[in-house]
């Protein structure tokens, strides 16, 4: 049986099939997802989680209609100024990921001051992915290395490890279990290279509806799991040597 794992990440899908269902407009579908990241928030703190990184907007999400990128960008400034105080209150910690350049101005300078704000809790972290791609975040670390190399650095230095210390996840701990909502059986291009041993939880209910009861589901169902990372559970086999007596 294992602990609660060190960080969790959500994949937050099916806002507009929960609205479509019930003849609702995507609008209203967003606005009911925005009450459940408030939900799983304190649901993951109450519980004692360690890291949650919801993936609140890819990089691929820019794509979408110009009125819906706007109201999801209203949402998300909404949540900055409603929940700074009580984030701040509880314990929780606000870090982002992802190419915050391509936000507004008034959202990144809302997203320095809640992070100046809560730099000191530790009873949670909240990573948001905002504008994030995996494998962006990929290409920018090879980029990262390529320029470190083209300084002098050893290409045969590059391990593993200092790849990682180029991803924005460096500082977060490693990544344990991804839930993704509305019943898609894929990661969307999110944590890829984080991804590589988290055990993956997918569940058919649609993000709006998700809350403390399905994410407890989703903590016993990797309570259950065996994390063997590439190796056995059977003991090892000693050599013909190494039996032999004295």
């Amino acid at each position: 049986m294992n602990a609660l794992p060190q960080h969790v990440g959500i994949i937050m899908d099916g806002n507009g099939r929960w609205a479509a269902r019930r003849q609702l407009g995507r609008v209203e579908g967003h606005r009911a997802g925005a009450e459940a990241v408030r939900r799983t928030i304190r649901a993951a703190r109450e519980i004692g989680l360690s890291t949650l990184t919801l993936y609140a907007f890819s990089a691929q999400n820019w794509a979408r209609p110009v009125a819906e990128v706007a109201h999801l960008m209203e949402l998300l400034s909404t949540f900055l100024r409603d929940e700074r105080d009580e984030l701040a209150l509880r314990g929780i910690r606000l870090v982002t990921i992802g190419d915050e350049s391509r936000l507004a101005p008034p959202i990144r300078d809302l997203l320095d001051i809640v992070k100046r704000m809560t730099c000191g809790n530790r009873e949670l972290t909240l990573c948001l992915a905002l504008s994030y791609g995996g494998r962006e975040a990929i290409v920018a670390a090879a980029r990262a290395l390529a320029r470190a190399v083209a300084g002098g650095m050893d290409p045969d230095a590059i391990d593993a490890a200092m790849f990682e210390e180029m991803l924005d996840t460096c500082a977060l701990p490693p990544l344990e279990l991804i839930i993704r909502t509305s019943g898609e059986l894929r990661l969307s291009n999110f944590l890829l290279w984080e991804a590589a041993y988290a055990e993956l939880y997918f569940t058919e209910v649609p993000w709006p509806d998700f809350g403390r009861r399905e994410l407890d589901a989703a903590l016993a169902a990797f309570a259950q799991r065996r994390r063997r990372f590439g190796l056995t559970e059977e003991p090892a086999i000693r050599s013909p040597a190494a039996r032999a007596g004295p």
